[in-house]
């Protein structure tokens, strides 16, 4: 690793779910990874460390990880960058989540649409954005390769996978989403995933019950 990373985990709103701040050790500029809710919360906790956010990364656009987004981007002023396939979600959040029972929400525009393949350079770190579609259609995980972590939203839990129950879920194409990062990083990776909390790859393949079929061998 070039330099170590300082991820600090914020667990917000109905759902408790995991927004982080991203930087590279000591740096004054960062990464806020999936806002979900208590706007003025993480806005103090940005304002108490004192970094400036480059970017806000979205994984995906179900409530619980965009109810802040376009708060925060005004406070910001950083560019939210968001799953191609769910900008239209983003861009008008009460027409798509109005049956969850939670909200208003404030929607948002995205700045710059992903859909896997962009190798992002954002506040001093190298990201790889891949396509993990299952959880939600267009859902995307944000890799840093050279710290060994991976910022997965929905996708991977300690335990436990992302519900594939909800519009767009798949459990086919998840675990298939799975199995790419599996194949991909090494077992010491980091799963920073959007519920629960910190895990790796390693731990995962080992011990989760959902990826039961994922670590039986090939036939033939």
């Amino acid at each position: 690793m070039s330099s170590s990373l300082d991820v600090r985990t914020f667990t917000v709103g109905p759902v408790s779910e995991n927004t982080y701040v991203v930087r590279a050790s000591g740096s004054e500029h960062a990464l806020l990874v999936d806002p979900g809710a208590e706007p003025e919360r993480l806005i103090d906790a940005l304002d108490a460390l004192g970094v400036r956010i480059d970017a806000i990364l979205i994984t995906h656009t179900h409530f619980d990880h965009v109810g802040a987004v376009a708060a925060l981007a005004a406070h910001t002023g950083a560019p939210v960058y968001c799953p191609t396939l769910e900008r239209d979600v983003l861009a008008d959040l009460d027409a798509y989540m109005g049956g969850t029972g939670f909200g208003p929400f404030e929607s948002y525009e995205a700045d710059v649409l992903v859909a896997g393949g962009e190798r992002l350079e954002l506040a001093g770190l190298e990201i790889d954005v891949l396509f993990t579609p299952g959880h939600s259609p267009g859902h995307v995980t944000y890799a840093l390769g050279a710290h060994d972590a991976l910022f997965s939203g929905d996708v991977l839990f300690a335990g436990s996978v992302g519900r594939v129950d909800l519009l767009g879920g798949d459990w086919p194409t998840l675990a298939a989403s799975i199995a790419m990062l599996l194949d991909s990083y090494p077992d010491e990776t980091r799963v920073y995933a959007g519920h629960m909390s910190l895990t790796t790859l390693g731990r995962e393949r080992e011990t989760n019950p959902f990826l039961v079929e994922l670590r039986a061998p090939a036939a033939g």
